[in-house]
C-alpha cells in the first residue's frame, strides 16, 4: 500500500461568505478562495451561476462538515424578469425562442403572486445541473437534446414586487432548497403570455449568513497581499521572490475575515460542555449532558467548549452521542 501524501495548504477552518462577482463560476470561486487561504480543504453550500451575483458561502477546513446545513437554509434572491422573451436558458446567456409584443401591467403581474407563493411544483431549467439518466441536464441540452426533467416540490416563503416597469419587474424571493428562480421567470412569462427570461439575479441571503458577513474577493486580496497587489509578493520577481520563498506569510489579516465554523449551526440545540467532556467527546465517546435547561432528547444537538464547537450529535436520555466531530 502506498504511502500517504502530506495534505498541502493550512489546517484553517471558518467560513468565507463571498460577494460573488458577476462572470465567475462557483467553482471558480471556491478555488480563488482556497488559494487566497492556502486552505486543505474548501467546498460551497450552493452553486451560483456565473450570470448571477451574491452570497456564495465557502466552508474551509472543518467548516466543510457543516456544509448540508447551511444548504437546507432559507435563501433570499433580487431579481429582474425582462418579459417580451423567453431564452433556452432562462437567462440573457442563451438565444430567444420564443417572444411577444405583450407587456404585463402591474395588477396583473401582482394577481399572480399568490400561485407562486407555498409549497408548488417547479420544473427545472434545460440548463441545469439536474441529472438525467446520470447526465447533467445542461451537458445534454448543450448537445441539442430536448430532455425530460420531471418537476419537482419546492416551498416558496415569500414572492414580492420591489419594482414594476413596461418592460420588466423587479422581485425578491425568499425560498427554500431546489428552488430555481430561472424557472419562476419563465413560468410566470408563461403563465401572462408574454414571456420572460432572468435579466439580473443576485443572491441576497443565505440563511443562516446575512448581507453584514459579506466580504469581496478584492477585501479578501487586500488582506492577504496588502499593497503588493492580487498576486503577493510572488509576482514581484527578484529579490522580493526569493524572499517570498523562505518569509514566513502573516495570514491574521485574512483570516480575520472568517466566520467561526459555529455559525452554520446556529439552527441546533447548542450545548455547552466542560473541556473534560469535550475530549471524551472527540475520542468518541458519549457523556451525561448536566444543567438545568439541558434538553433531554434531540436528534440533533451541538456540543461547545469555551465557544468552541466540539462535536454534533444527537441527546438520547440526557446523554450526548457525538455524530460528527470537530478539531480542537
Amino acid at each position: 500500500m502506498g504511502r500517504r501524501g502530506k495534505k498541502k495548504g493550512r489546517p484553517v477552518s471558518g467560513w468565507v461568505v463571498l460577494d460573488k462577482p458577476v462572470g465567475m463560476g462557483s467553482t471558480e470561486a471556491v478555488s480563488k478562495i482556497k488559494w487566497l487561504f492556502q486552505a486543505e480543504k474548501a467546498g460551497h453550500a450552493g452553486t451560483l451561476d456565473p450570470l448571477a451575483s451574491g452570497m456564495l458561502p465557502i466552508a474551509l477546513g472543518e467548516a466543510t462538515k457543516t456544509v448540508p446545513y447551511v444548504q437546507d437554509g432559507a435563501k433570499i434572491y433580487r431579481f429582474t424578469v425582462a418579459w417580451g422573451q423567453e431564452r433556452s436558458t432562462d437567462d440573457l446567456e442563451g438565444p430567444v425562442t420564443e417572444s411577444s409584443d405583450l407587456r404585463p401591467p402591474e395588477a396583473e403581474v401582482r394577481a399572480l403572486l399568490p400561485k407562486y407563493t407555498g409549497v408548488i411544483m417547479q420544473t427545472p431549467p434545460q440548463f441545469s445541473a439536474i441529472k438525467i439518466a446520470g447526465e447533467r441536464a445542461y451537458d445534454l441540452a448543450r448537445e441539442g437534446e430536448t430532455v425530460d426533467i420531471p418537476a419537482r416540490e419546492i416551498e416558496i416563503g415569500r414572492l414580492d414586487i420591489v419594482e414594476h416597469h413596461a418592460d420588466h419587474t423587479v422581485f425578491e424571493v425568499e425560498c427554500g432548497k431546489g428552488t430555481y428562480v430561472r424557472s419562476l421567470a419563465r413560468d410566470m412569462g408563461r403563465d401572462l403570455g408574454c414571456f420572460g427570461h432572468i435579466s439580473d439575479l443576485r443572491r441576497v441571503e443565505v440563511e443562516p449568513f446575512t448581507p453584514e458577513d459579506f466580504v469581496t474577493i478584492a477585501e479578501l486580496e487586500a488582506a492577504r497581499f496588502g499593497d503588493q497587489g492580487d498576486e503577493g509578493p510572488e509576482a514581484a520577481g527578484g529579490s522580493d521572490q526569493a524572499e517570498a520563498v523562505t518569509k514566513p506569510v502573516d495570514f491574521g489579516a485574512i483570516d480575520a475575515l472568517l466566520v467561526d465554523t459555529s455559525a452554520a449551526l446556529d439552527c441546533l440545540p447548542q450545548i455547552a460542555i466542560s473541556d473534560d467532556a469535550a475530549t471524551k467527546i472527540r475520542l468518541g465517546n458519549p457523556v451525561i449532558i448536566r444543567g438545568r435547561d439541558a434538553p433531554v432528547e434531540a436528534e440533533e444537538a451541538c456540543a461547545t467548549a469555551r465557544g468552541k464547537l466540539v462535536a454534533i450529535g444527537a441527546i438520547e436520555q440526557g446523554m450526548f452521542k457525538p455524530k460528527r466531530v470537530f478539531a480542537g
